[in-house]
């Protein structure tokens, strides 16, 4: 092979690497309930090179959970394949701001994503005080 056609196929090989990238990332829309109707969120979601999926929760106008009827502690992500126990990812840290953000890592393909108020934020079982829900589907 010559010097042109070398350079040829490594750009063509940066196009669809470049292309394919792009294709494995989406965004979710979070609905609120009627417990923090103006909150909004969005889930990030990427899939990585090893097969694991990087999901970014990002929400705005959340109130404090202490506001909560009843008053909660904190709020709690969880990730939940159908027919499986939900898996607590964390605690949602609400900020002065009302935003809060959260990065996890799941082996999850397509599988559930909500928010509740809880008094314990490793509680292992989730409380009724649904905030917000997403279902990712790749």
């Amino acid at each position: 092979m010559n010097k042109k056609t070398i350079c040829r196929l490594a750009l063509l090989c940066a196009v669809v690497l470049a292309v394919g990238t792009v294709g494995w990332a989406k965004t979710y829309h979070m609905s609120a309930t009627n417990i923090v109707p103006g909150a909004a969120a969005e889930l990030n979601v990427e899939k990585e090179k090893n097969g694991n999926v990087q999901v970014d929760v990002n929400v705005k106008h959340l109130a404090k959970p202490g506001l909560l009827t009843p008053p909660a502690n904190s709020y709690v992500v969880w990730f939940q394949q159908q027919g499986s126990a939900p898996q607590n990812q964390g605690e949602l840290k609400i900020g002065n701001d009302l935003k809060a953000e959260l990065k996890s890592t799941t082996s999850l393909v397509n599988f559930n994503v909500f928010v509740t108020g809880e008094t314990d934020p490793r509680t292992k079982t989730p409380s009724n005080q649904l905030v917000l829900q997403a279902t990712v589907q790749q």
